[in-house]
């Protein structure tokens, strides 16, 4: 029997899965932290990645999805967030090398749409916007089928649209993008700034608030908390109305942990899309729905490449 050997790289944790050549049921997979002392990440993705190889099938390709902007074209990760050292780094070539196999590199966000349009919320659909909203905001986007790359593979970076001209702070460092009104981090880092005016919560103001510590005052009733949170479902509104007038989806998919909030975020994005739009018509069959895959959605949209060749 042929697999292919998934793989989704963290910055917390990395995870391989070996699956037979057209199944998603993983034959084996293992995990284990990105960083340890002592021993460089590279170093512990190889040994991962040899701790699943399997004795009797013949492995067809290796399908890795990495975080941070990189270059698909060319297997260069340009940088990744909480990996020392990986700066203009040859990843892809690394891994080739040492495995002597074909080697397929991804952005992370940009599989996990992948995985949501073959095997996910977005079966079946030839346009489609995939958002995930957690501590910062990314995404990817299949259009006619395809997944858009741009020339470099830095295409659709979602959550780094500006919405504000010297606006907040951004996670990447720049002002103003949608990151950095949509995101937990900036939902909490809004909250903290308006209990620093003196804005009465029942939210503590140290340690500093978390996403999750505002949604959970909101469920409460919390006026601040609700605000907060309000506020970054209308900004991304205005980043999703964007989307629809240049890519013009069928379906918009929402991940990430912010995005589990439910209906007070997402009411009023909803509203912000309507009214933000030039024309309804972009919204009469729109289907906005939460990603199926959860956690693998990265792991199956890197499978799906290795699946294609």
């Amino acid at each position: 029997m042929t697999v292919n050997i998934a793989v989704d790289i963290g910055g917390t944790q990395l995870r391989v899965a070996v699956f037979p050549e057209k199944g998603i049921v993983p034959l084996q997979q293992a995990k284990i932290p990105t960083r340890s002392e002592g021993e460089n990440t590279v170093d512990r993705l190889i040994k991962l990645i040899s701790s699943v190889w399997p004795t009797d099938e013949r492995v067809k390709a290796i399908s890795m999805a990495a975080p941070g902007p990189l270059n698909p074209k060319t297997g260069f990760v340009f940088s990744a967030p909480n990996i020392p050292g990986w700066v203009n780094f040859p990843l892809q070539k690394i891994i080739q090398d040492h495995f002597g196999l074909p080697v397929i590199l991804g952005n992370d966000a940009n599989l996990a749409a992948v995985g949501e349009w073959k095997f996910g919320a977005g079966h079946g659909h030839h346009n489609l916007l995939y958002m995930t909203i957690s501590t910062g905001i990314g995404g990817g986007v299949i259009s006619e089928d395809r997944l858009v790359l741009g020339e470099n593979g830095l295409a659709t970076e979602l959550g780094h649209v500006i919405i504000t001209p010297g606006g907040p702070i951004c996670g990447c460092g720049k002002r103003g993008h949608l990151e950095a009104y949509g995101s937990g981090t900036a939902i909490a880092r809004y909250v903290l700034e308006q209990l620093q005016k003196g804005v009465p919560s029942i939210i503590p103001m140290a340690p500093p608030p978390s996403a999750r510590d505002v949604s959970l005052a909101a469920e409460k009733g919390d006026a601040l908390a609700i605000e907060a949170i309000q506020r970054a479902g209308t900004y991304i509104g205005y980043g999703l109305a964007n989307y629809l007038h240049i890519f013009n989806p069928s379906i918009i998919i929402l991940g990430g942990g912010v995005s589990r909030i439910g209906p007070l975020l997402l009411d009023p994005v909803k509203a912000t899309m309507r009214e933000s739009i030039m024309t309804p018509v972009y919204m009469e069959k729109l289907i906005i729905t939460s990603a199926a895959l959860g956690d693998d959605a990265g792991l199956l949209g890197a499978l799906a490449l290795a699946q294609e060749l």
